[in-house]
C-alpha cells in the first residue's frame, strides 16, 4: 500500500497540470453573447439612436466610449464579486433598480423635450447637448440591462478560479465586440437624420424615443 501511495504522489504533478480556463472557444462564445446583448434594443441603444439623429455620429462618440468603458468596468466588478454582494443584500439591488429607473425616466423626459442641435431651448442629456463620456459610463451602473449582461456574462463565461489575465481577456472581447455593435444604433440615427430636418418630425421622433425608453425600462424591471 505504501508503494502505491508513493507512486501516486510522484505522478500527481503531471496529472494536476491546469488547463487554460478561458479558451479560444469560450471567448468565441462570449463574443457572440456580447454581440447579441449589445445590438438588441435597450436603454443604451435608444439613447444612441436619439443622439445620432439629434447630434450626428461625431458628437455621439463620447457616449459610445462611455458605454464601452462602463460595461467593461462592471464586468470586472462582477467578476470580483459584486454580483454576490447583490445576492447577499437584496435591498441594495432594489435601491439600484429604483435609482436606475428614476434616471431613465429623467433621460426620457430630456429626449422628449429635445429639439436637436441648434433648435429650441431644451437642456440636459439628449436635448441640445449629447450625453458626455462620464455621464454615459456612470449610467451603466444604474442601467438594468447592463447589469443583466455583465452578471450573466460572469456567471456563464468566467470560471470561478479565473485569473486576472482571464478576466482581462473577457474585458477586451467585450470592448471590441460591444463598441461597434452599439455604434450601429448611432449610425441608424445618423441615417434617418435627413428625414428629421422638419422640426415637427423631429419632435415626433424624440417623443417616440422617449416612449421607447420608458417601455424598455418597464420590460427590464419586470
Amino acid at each position: 500500500m505504501r508503494r502505491v501511495a508513493m507512486f501516486s504522489c510522484a505522478h500527481a504533478p503531471v496529472d494536476a497540470t491546469p488547463a487554460p480556463l478561458v479558451t479560444p472557444a469560450l471567448l468565441l462564445g462570449f463574443a457572440g453573447f456580447v454581440f447579441v446583448v449589445s445590438v438588441t434594443p435597450g436603454p443604451n441603444n435608444a439613447l444612441l439612436l436619439a443622439s445620432g439623429a439629434n447630434h450626428g455620429f461625431r458628437r455621439s462618440v463620447p457616449q459610445l466610449l462611455g458605454i464601452a468603458f462602463g460595461c467593461v468596468a462592471m464586468l470586472v466588478a462582477a467578476a470580483l464579486g459584486v454580483g454576490e454582494a447583490f445576492r447577499a443584500a437584496p435591498a441594495l439591488h432594489d435601491a439600484l433598480r429604483v435609482a436606475g429607473g428614476a434616471y431613465l425616466l429623467w433621460l426620457a423626459w430630456c429626449i422628449a423635450r429635445s429639439a436637436g442641435d441648434g433648435q429650441g431651448d431644451a437642456q440636459g442629456p439628449g436635448a441640445r447637448r449629447p450625453i458626455t463620456f462620464l455621464q454615459s459610463a456612470l449610467f451603466q451602473w444604474v442601467n438594468p440591462k447592463a447589469w443583466i449582461m455583465t452578471i450573466g456574462a460572469v456567471a456563464a463565461y468566467a470560471p470561478r478560479e479565473a485569473s486576472a489575465a482571464d478576466i482581462a481577456a473577457l474585458a477586451v472581447v467585450m470592448a471590441i465586440v460591444g463598441l461597434p455593435s452599439a455604434a450601429i444604433w448611432a449610425g441608424f440615427g445618423v441615417a434617418i437624420r435627413p428625414l428629421l430636418s422638419d422640426a415637427r418630425r423631429l419632435r415626433r421622433f424624440n417623443l417616440a424615443m422617449a416612449a421607447l425608453l420608458v417601455l424598455s425600462l418597464a420590460s427590464l424591471l419586470a
